[in-house]
C-alpha cells in the first residue's frame, strides 16, 4: 500500500532540490501509454464524501497530488488508501467539515470539497488553496453559486466559511465557464432539494467524468458535456467503482513533443475525440496525425509550421497547453501568435523560453515568437506543472544540456515521467541536490 506518509518521506529525499538535465538532439519515437487525468482524479476523490462507505477509483494517476487529495481527505475523516493506480476512499457518516490543515494549502483541486461538504454537512471550512502560479484564480462564483442554494459563505482568516440551513435547488447562471466552480456547484447540487440548472457550465471532458461518476452513486444529472446541466437533488447517494478517464493534455503533451523533436509518437490511454482541436493544430504544422479509439498517432520530419493558437475553454485549446504550443512556435519556420484568454501570468513560461534562446515577447494577452532553427541550452525554472513540461521539451530541442529546476512541479501532473521520455529516446537524467 502507498500512503501520504511514505511520499512524504520521497519527497524529503528525491523532491526538493531535483532538477532534470534534458540533452538536446533526439528523436522522439515509440508508444506511451497514458494514465488517469490529473484533473478529473482529484475531484472524483472529493466527490467519494458525498457518500458514506467505500468508493473505489481504478485508473489514477501516480502522480504527488494524488497523496496531498488523500491527506485532505483523510482530515474529514475518510480512510483513504493508495494502492498504484486503485485509490479506495472509505466516506464516514458523518464527515469533518473543517478542512484547514497544510496539504489544502499546497494544490488549488484542494477547494473542491466544499460542494461535498456542503451537500454532506451544510457546512464548510476549507482553506484558500495554493497551487500553480498562473494568474488569478478567485472563488467568488464558488461562493456565488452556493449563495443561490440558500447557502451564507464568505473568506475568514484564510479560509472559504460557508453553511446553509438547507440547500435548494435554483437557476445559476454562471460568467465564464469555470471547470471549478462548475464541479463544486454540481456536488453541492445533487443532495439539494428540487432542481437546479447549471447556464455556461464548463463542458470538460474532467466535468463529464465526475457527471458519470455521480450519476453511478444514484444522482440525476442531464445536460453532461453540454453548456447547461440540469440536476434534480435525491435524499442520498451510495459508493460506486469508477475508472478515471484519460489525461488528455499528458497524451497531447507526447503528441507535441513528437512536433518538436520530428519524431513518431503513439499515445494509447486516452480519447482522441477530447483533443480534437489540438490535433487539427498539430496538422497545421506539417505533422501527420492518425487516431483510433484509444488514442493517436503523431509524426513529422521536418521543422514545424508556424501556427497561430488562442486558448479557451473546451472545446477550445487548452490553456494547459499553452506552454507547449509556445515551445513548439519557438522553433517553427515563421511567426506564430499564442493568445492566452484564461489565465493571465501563464505567459511568465516565456521569461524562460527566452533564456533557451526563443525570439519571443509578451504584448498583453499576446505572445508573438518568430522561431529559429534551435534552440540553447540554460538553466530554467519551472513556475508551474505545465511550464516544467514546455521546458523539458524545449530543451530537447536545444544544443547541450538543458538543466530544468523545480521539477516537483512536473511530479504533480506527469506520472513516471523520466522513465516515459526515457523510453521513446529522450535524454533526461534526474539529479538530487
Amino acid at each position: 500500500m502507498l500512503c501520504v506518509e511514505h511520499w512524504r518521506e520521497a519527497d524529503k529525499v528525491s523532491h526538493v532540490s531535483d532538477r532534470f538535465l534534458v540533452s538536446g538532439g533526439a528523436r522522439l519515437h515509440g508508444e506511451v501509454s497514458v494514465g488517469g487525468a490529473k484533473n478529473s482524479v482529484l475531484k472524483l476523490m472529493a466527490a467519494s464524501l458525498l457518500a458514506e462507505g467505500t468508493t473505489t477509483l481504478t485508473n489514477s494517476p501516480e502522480i504527488a497530488d494524488v497523496p496531498l487529495m488523500a491527506d485532505v481527505l483523510r482530515g474529514l475523516g475518510a480512510v483513504v488508501e493508495i494502492d498504484g493506480e486503485t485509490v479506495t476512499i472509505e466516506a464516514p457518516a458523518e464527515p469533518k467539515y473543517h478542512a484547514d490543515f497544510d496539504a489544502v494549502k499546497q494544490f488549488r483541486a484542494s477547494v473542491c470539497v466544499l460542494g461535498p461538504l456542503m451537500a454532506r454537512c451544510r457546512r464548510a471550512v476549507v482553506a484558500l488553496p495554493g497551487g500553480d502560479a498562473i494568474g488569478s484564480r478567485p472563488l467568488d462564483m464558488h461562493q456565488a453559486g452556493l449563495r443561490a442554494l440558500g447557502a451564507h459563505s464568505s473568506i475568514e482568516h484564510g479560509c472559504v466559511v460557508a453553511e446553509a440551513d438547507a440547500l435548494v435547488g435554483a437557476p445559476i447562471a454562471l460568467e465564464f465557464p469555470s471547470v471549478g466552480a462548475t464541479e463544486n456547484i454540481l456536488m453541492a447540487a445533487v443532495l439539494a432539494e428540487g432542481e437546479t440548472v447549471i447556464d455556461n457550465a464548463a463542458r470538460e471532458p474532467e466535468i463529464v467524468d465526475l457527471c458519470v461518476m455521480l450519476q453511478q452513486m444514484g444522482a440525476r444529472i442531464e445536460g453532461a458535456g453540454t453548456s447547461t446541466l440540469t440536476v434534480t437533488g435525491v435524499e442520498r447517494l451510495h459508493p460506486t467503482t469508477h475508472r478515471v478517464v484519460g489525461d488528455r493534455i499528458v497524451g497531447a503533451t507526447w503528441g507535441i513533443a513528437a512536433v518538436m523533436t520530428r519524431g513518431d509518437v503513439t499515445v494509447n490511454g486516452v480519447n482522441p475525440h477530447h483533443l480534437q482541436l489540438v490535433l487539427n493544430k498539430l496538422v497545421d504544422t506539417g505533422a501527420r496525425v492518425e487516431t483510433h479509439p484509444n488514442g493517436f498517432r503523431v509524426s513529422h520530419d521536418r521543422r514545424p509550421t508556424a501556427v497561430n493558437v488562442s486558448t479557451l475553454p473546451f472545446p477550445g485549446f487548452p490553456t494547459d497547453l499553452q506552454p507547449m504550443a509556445i515551445g513548439w512556435a519557438s522553433i517553427a519556420e515563421g511567426m506564430s501568435v499564442i493568445t492566452e484568454n484564461v489565465f493571465e501570468a501563464r505567459f511568465r513560461f516565456v521569461e524562460e523560453m527566452v533564456r533557451l534562446g526563443a525570439d519571443a515577447r509578451t504584448d498583453g494577452h499576446h505572445a508573438v515568437i518568430r522561431g529559429i532553427e534551435r534552440l540553447s541550452s540554460a538553466p530554467v525554472w519551472c513556475s508551474d506543472i505545465r511550464a516544467g513540461a514546455g521546458l523539458v521539451l524545449a530543451g530537447l530541442v536545444a544544443d547541450g544540456v538543458t538543466e530544468v529546476h523545480d521539477v516537483e512541479h512536473i511530479d504533480r501532473g506527469y506520472p513516471h515521467f523520466v522513465e516515459n521520455l526515457r523510453s521513446l529516446g529522450g535524454e533526461i537524467e534526474r539529479v538530487t541536490g
